[in-house]
């Protein structure tokens, strides 16, 4: 798989690198183990974090800006990682779901970046373009309907939108029978860790929950 990425994020986001991780998979439900991790990284948050300062996680915060810069209100449409962490503050406890889905809350949870995964097979095409929705672009939301995504950083694949920072799509939604991952992990700025750890710890994450073999990353710049 390949990313572009379009004018219109080169502009906005200039720091923009994209970690996209390949991997085949076993999404079975969560275990116990990394239930425990998430209860863990909930509480941690909470410690750390009062509610005013969640979204000033530095990767929360250059994913705001990012929205700001595009004409989209980061408080109306929240990045994903910043409504869980905010969860996790008001000690809401998340849905316990299958493995990589959970996989993916718990890194948010622990690094504040928005990531997108998806079922390979579903996707069209081997390349995606990360653009920006326009005004009236159909985009069924995970659990949420339809979405107003104009003005959202958007990946699509050669039919249409499957991924914001947002939310991803129902179309290429990871399933129990979903075999071959792809994630896009947003890096929108400088974190509280590097692309190279973050890259460790979902490594780690994949063997240990998921079964993972055949791990495939690559790193995309919006601007070189």
């Amino acid at each position: 798989m390949k990313i572009e990425f379009s004018n219109e994020i080169k502009a906005a986001a200039k720091d923009l690198q994209v970690l996209l991780v390949e991997a085949d998979i076993d999404n079975v439900p969560t275990s116990d183990g990394l239930w425990n991790e998430i209860l863990d990284a909930e509480q941690a948050v909470r410690t750390r974090f009062p509610m005013e300062f969640v979204r000033h996680r530095p990767a929360i915060d250059a994913t705001r800006n990012a929205y700001k810069k595009l004409g989209k209100e980061p408080n109306r449409y929240r990045p994903s990682a910043e409504a869980l962490c905010r969860r996790a503050v008001k000690g809401m406890d998340l849905y316990r779901s299958l493995t990589v889905i959970d996989m993916i809350n718990l890194v948010s949870l622990i690094t504040g970046v928005s990531i997108g995964g998806f079922d390979a097979d579903k996707i069209v095409g081997n390349i995606l373009v990360l653009g920006v929705g326009a005004q009236g672009e159909p985009y069924e939301a995970i659990g949420r309907g339809e979405l107003n995504i104009s003005g959202l950083p958007v990946f699509r694949d050669s039919m249409g939108g499957i991924g914001t920072p947002t939310s991803d799509n129902e179309r290429t939604k990871l399933e129990e029978t979903t075999r071959r991952l792809i994630m896009t992990v947003n890096l929108y700025g400088e974190g509280e860790q590097t692309p190279e750890e973050i890259e460790k710890l979902i490594r780690r994450l994949l063997t240990d929950y998921a079964g993972s073999k055949n791990i495939v990353t690559s790193y995309w710049r919006a601007v070189e």
